[in-house]
């Protein structure tokens, strides 16, 4: 498998184009349902809690599933705007990505002006220690908990990609901890790292493998997870909803392969299997790093991931808890404090995980 990160810089549409009268945007033309079916893929090989996407890649499940003569064209998106941006514009058709994001694409049709229609089908999975993670400077004291952590960053110079999932704990977290940081940054993950090594920061929330990635580089510690204030986290698949219209077959299809990928990656015998597909599809990120932000964690036998498959009530709880914190920001990618109407279709996964005699979750990793 070959890779070239100029890819998540743009996407090649794939399909014929028609004009839709109610958008007077392009629409997708799928093709009729039987016939094979091209398909981009936005995923993020650098984001582990949507790891399925990058084992759906490496392993090509979606060919056992799709009709003969259908291809798969995956694309890195770095972080999950740049593949709901890619879908908005109708080059991509299949998303794979946090929980922020995924939301966010929803409220990218308004009915009464149009827009591009996407919708939540799938969870790929939620954690309280994947994108709600703390890491302080290492000179930092030693701390009884994370909590004690927290409270320590009164005062202090933090940071965190805002209008992301970290931006979401880190508010909780400051706001269940009664304390005011000196400065609350928006940084991104490389000025984050080259902050930290510079001495200007004092804690920085930040998401898997990077985190895993800095505390083994020596940039920073651990300092508290999701775990320490019951916040959850989660990724989410998303689709465009010309695809779903025109081919259910082939979005039955998918998910089937999507649950594949859930088994796959819930069984820790095929850990190193999947740190060897994360590791081909990134740069400079080593395999065991890899595998660490994904089967270990500083708590052992804590949840480092549930795959949840379907919209469970545990992923619906946190959709609405993040729907209301985009909707409090002041860009307001949320347009309403719920999610909207109809932006999630949670039945072709319910019926796929039906069909094959499963319930959710699929699978538990519990870190080591």
């Amino acid at each position: 498998m070959t890779f070239k990160l100029s890819k998540t810089l743009g996407a090649i549409a794939v399909g014929a184009m028609a004009m839709s009268p109610l958008t007077g945007m392009a629409t997708v033309d799928f093709g009729n349902e039987g016939e094979a079916v091209d398909l981009v893929i936005g995923y993020q090989p650098y984001y582990t809690e949507s790891w399925t996407g990058v084992v759906n890649n490496g392993m090509a499940f979606w060919k056992n599933h799709l009709p003969a003569g259908s291809t798969a064209d995956f694309q890195v998106g770095l972080q999950g705007s740049v593949i709901v941006n890619a879908m908005a514009g109708e080059k991509q058709h299949i998303g794979y990505m946090g929980d922020m994001p995924a939301i966010a694409s929803t409220f990218k049709v308004i009915p009464e002006r149009g827009g591009t229609d996407i919708r939540i089908v799938a969870a790929l999975g939620t954690s309280m220690q994947q994108c709600n993670i703390f890491l302080v400077r290492n000179d930092a004291p030693d701390f009884a908990n994370g909590r004690d952590a927290v409270k320590w960053m009164d005062g202090k110079i933090t940071s965190a990609p805002h209008g992301a999932c970290t931006d979401r704990f880190a508010q909780l977290a400051f706001a269940e901890s009664g304390i005011k940081p000196s400065k609350y940054l928006n940084q991104n993950i490389e000025v984050i790292t080259t902050n930290f090594r510079a001495g200007k920061l004092d804690a920085a929330a930040i998401w898997e493998p990077t985190a895993t990635k800095m505390v083994e580089s020596g940039i920073a510690r651990r300092g508290a997870s999701g775990i320490d204030f019951g916040a959850l986290d989660g990724a989410f698949m998303v689709m465009l909803n010309d695809l779903i219209e025109q081919r259910p077959d082939a979005v039955t299809g998918w998910l089937n392969a999507e649950l594949d990928a859930q088994i796959f990656v819930a069984d820790p015998a095929n850990a190193d299997a999947v740190a060897t597909m994360a590791e081909a599809q990134t740069e400079q990120i080593d395999k065991s790093i890899l595998k660490a932000s994904l089967y270990d964690s500083p708590i052992a036998g804590s949840n480092k991931l549930t795959l949840d498959f379907v919209i469970s009530d545990r992923a619906r709880n946190l959709m609405a808890d993040a729907t209301a914190f985009l909707y409090s920001l002041k860009k307001k990618p949320a347009a309403t404090p719920t999610i909207r109407s109809g932006g999630v279709m949670p039945q072709f996964a319910e019926d796929v995980l039906r069909a094959r005699g499963m319930t959710s979750p699929v699978g538990v990793i519990n870190a080591k």
